[in-house]
């Protein structure tokens, strides 16, 4: 995931809201940071967002998020650990390609035989 930043100029903090412009309604509306950067909204920082203004005769229209930043839950520190364990364990031998070399066969052979025609 790239790190999206603030649109306005000479501004290189993260962005956290996304603005567009309804211009059939006059209005600006600012929410959450969109999935993916469209070309005609723009990313706004917390600073930029809060100093947000719109043109006079326009209404601006802040959408606030459900979605709270949260750190990481007690199931995803599980997940780590299983994944951790499960690369530490050794690998598991490789099946033998051969039925005759497969110890647990003990001296059965397979049903196929190699006869030599001399």
């Amino acid at each position: 995931m790239s790190l999206r930043r603030c649109s306005r100029t000479a501004c290189g903090r993260s962005a956290v809201n996304t603005l567009t412009y309804v211009y059939a309604d006059q209005t600006a509306v600012l929410g959450p940071l969109a999935t993916y950067a469209e070309p005609h909204a723009y990313d706004l920082c917390e600073l930029h967002s809060e100093r947000l203004s719109a043109p006079r005769g326009w209404e601006v229209l802040r959408l606030a998020s459900d979605v709270k930043p949260r750190g990481p839950s007690s199931d995803d520190l599980l997940a780590l650990a299983d994944a951790v364990r499960e690369a530490a364990r050794p690998p598991e031998p490789a099946p033998p390609l051969h039925s005759a070399d497969d110890p647990r066969l003990g001296e059965k052979r397979g049903h196929l035989r190699v006869f030599s025609s001399d």
